[in-house]
C-alpha cells in the first residue's frame, strides 16, 4: 500500500477506518514525535470534533462525503500564512498573540470543503525569515530521518510532521523555497503553484507582492496532483472543477542544470541526481538540453536581493500597522525591519522591476526547452543552528539560504511554479532532490513529470503514515 493521504481516504471511504480512529491516531503519533518540535500548537478537541462531524456526513449524506477527495483526512496548518478558523497563528513569534482566527481564509475553506480535518499548527521561525524552523519561542523542529538536522523552512513543521507519518499531507506556505526546501530535506513531494494560481483572500493578500504561494506538502505525487485540482483558484465553489488535469508529457525538451557555479556549488551527489532524472525522462522519449550556469547566475543573484527587499519593506509595514515593538524581536527580525523602513521607495520601485526582469529573463530560457530540471539543494540538510537569528545581519541570512537552495528564490521572484522531488538516496541515507521549473500555467505538466520520476522507484518513506498499517 502506498502510504499518502489517498490511500488514508480510501481506508474511511470503504470503512476499513473512521475518520475519528483516523485523528486518534494522528493524536497518538503527534505524541509519540513530540521530540521532533513539529507541532508548536495541537487542538485536539477540534481535530475531534471535526473527524467526528466527517464520520456523521459520511453515515448520513455519503454522497456530499464522496466528492469530498480527503474525506476524514487529519492535517496541520502552518503557523504562518492566510488563517484557519480556531488556529491562532503567531508567525513563530512572541510579538503576536496566539488568539484563534475567527474566519477560515478562501483557501482554508477549500481546504475543509476537500475532507481535510485540522488539528493543529506547524512550527515555522519567526515570520518565515529562514529556511530552518528555529523560532526562538520553540520548539526547535528536528529532521525526522535525521533529528540532528534541519528539516527546512519555513514550512519544516509541516514537512516534518507528513514524512513522520504524523499527518499524510499538510499545509505549507513558500515566499523564497519555503514549501520546496522542507519537501526536499524531508523525502517528500513540494509544489509550489504559480504566481495567482492559489486562492489568497478574502485578507491574506498580496502583501509580499506576489512572491508568496500557498499549497500543501505531500508524500506523493498522486496527493499533490488531486490537491492542486481541489484548491487551486480556478475553482467556483467547493467542488467546481476539482479534477486533475490531464497533459501530453510527450517529447518535451528536458533543460538539464546539474552544476551551480562556484559560489553557490552543489555536491556531486545532488548534481548527479539531477542528471539521472533528466535522463530518466530521456528514457520515455525526451530530449536533453544541457544549460549553462551563466545563464541563470545572474537572475538567481537579483532574486535573491529582490527577495530580502520585499519581505524587509513587508516586515516594515507590519510592525508598523500593528504597532509592534522590533526590540521584542529576534535581532535577524530586527534587521530585516530596520532595512525595511530605511529603504526608498525608488529603491523599492527598482527592486520590483528587477523581479519582472528575472521573470522576463527566464522566459527565454524556456523559449529553447519546455522545463529546466536542476538539483533542489546544494548539500544534504544542514546541522540544527546552521541558520541562526541571533545576529543582525539580513544580507548574510539571504546568501546563506541561497547557498543552500540556490535556485529556490528564482521560481518565486519570477512567479513560475516549481516542483521538488526525491530522486534518490545520499550515502547517508538523506534524499537526493531534484526541482523542475516550468513555465506560467504548467502545474500539471510539472506533476506528471514529477509522477515519471516517481515511479522510478528511488526514494521510500521511512514511517508509516498514522491510521495506515506499515
Amino acid at each position: 500500500m502506498i502510504q499518502d493521504a489517498t490511500a488514508l481516504a480510501e481506508a474511511i471511504r470503504v470503512g476499513s477506518l473512521s475518520a475519528s480512529e483516523a485523528m486518534q491516531a494522528s493524536l497518538q503519533a503527534a505524541g509519540d514525535h513530540e521530540a521532533l518540535g513539529a507541532i508548536v500548537h495541537l487542538d485536539r478537541e477540534m481535530g475531534e470534533s471535526t473527524a467526528r462531524a466527517m464520520d456523521r456526513e459520511r453515515a448520513l449524506e455519503p454522497q456530499l462525503f464522496l466528492k469530498r477527495p480527503f474525506g476524514g483526512v487529519p492535517t496541520l496548518a502552518k503557523d504562518l500564512g492566510g488563517p484557519f478558523a480556531g488556529l491562532p497563528v503567531a508567525a513563530g513569534s512572541c510579538l503576536l498573540p496566539r488568539v484563534p482566527s475567527d474566519a477560515d481564509s478562501d483557501l482554508a475553506r477549500r481546504f475543509r470543503d476537500a475532507g481535510f480535518c485540522p488539528f493543529g499548527l506547524t512550527t515555522s521561525p519567526e515570520f518565515g525569515l529562514s529556511l530552518a524552523s528555529e523560532p526562538a519561542i520553540g520548539p526547535i523542529c528536528r529532521n525526522p530521518l535525521d533529528p540532528s538536522r534541519t528539516p527546512g523552512g519555513s514550512s519544516g513543521g509541516a514537512a516534518a510532521a507528513v514524512a513522520a507519518g504524523i499527518v499524510a499531507a499538510a499545509h505549507a506556505t513558500d515566499a523564497g523555497g519555503s514549501i520546496r526546501v522542507p519537501a526536499a530535506c524531508c523525502g517528500l513531494v513540494g509544489l509550489k503553484p504559480g504566481r495567482g494560481v492559489m486562492p489568497a483572500g478574502p485578507a491574506f493578500g498580496n502583501h509580499l507582492g506576489g512572491i508568496a504561494s500557498e499549497f500543501v506538502v505531500t508524500r506523493s505525487v498522486r496527493d499533490a496532483v488531486v490537491a492542486f485540482a481541489a484548491l487551486r483558484g480556478r475553482a467556483r465553489g467547493p467542488y467546481a472543477d476539482a479534477q486533475p488535469v490531464t497533459v501530453d508529457d510527450t517529447s518535451l525538451r528536458i533543460g538539464i542544470l546539474a552544476d551551480t557555479g562556484r559560489t553557490h556549488a552543489t555536491t556531486a551527489e545532488r548534481g548527479g541526481a539531477a542528471q539521472a532524472a533528466a535522463v530518466a525522462l530521456e528514457r520515455r522519449g525526451h530530449t536533453l538540453s544541457p544549460l549553462d550556469w551563466a545563464d541563470f547566475a545572474g537572475m538567481v543573484d537579483v532574486s535573491g536581493k529582490v527577495f530580502g527587499d520585499i519581505v524587509s519593506v513587508n516586515l516594515a509595514a507590519l510592525f508598523d500597522l500593528l504597532d509592534l515593538d522590533p526590540e521584542q524581536a529576534e535581532p535577524l527580525t530586527r534587521a530585516f525591519v530596520a532595512r525595511g523602513r530605511a529603504m526608498s521607495a525608488a529603491v523599492l520601485w527598482e527592486s520590483m522591476n528587477a523581479g519582472v526582469r528575472v521573470s522576463r529573463d527566464l522566459w527565454r530560457i524556456f523559449d529553447e526547452v519546455d522545463v529546466v530540471v536542476a538539483p533542489m539543494l546544494a548539500s544534504a540538510p544542514l546541522a540544527i543552528g546552521a541558520f541562526p537569528s541571533d545576529h543582525g545581519d539580513a544580507g548574510r541570512q539571504i546568501d546563506r539560504m541561497t547557498a543552500f537552495a540556490p535556485l529556490a528564490a528564482l521560481a518565486n521572484i519570477s512567479g513560475f511554479p516549481a516542483i521538488a522531488i526525491p530522486f534518490g538516496m545520499d550515502a547517508g541515507g538523506m534524499p537526493l532532490p531534484v526541482q523542475l521549473i516550468a513555465p506560467f500555467g504548467h502545474e500539471p505538466l510539472l506533476l506528471a513529470l514529477a509522477a515519471r520520476l516517481e515511479a522510478e522507484g528511488r526514494w521510500q518513506h521511512r514511517f508509516p503514515v498514522a491510521g495506515l498499517a506499515a
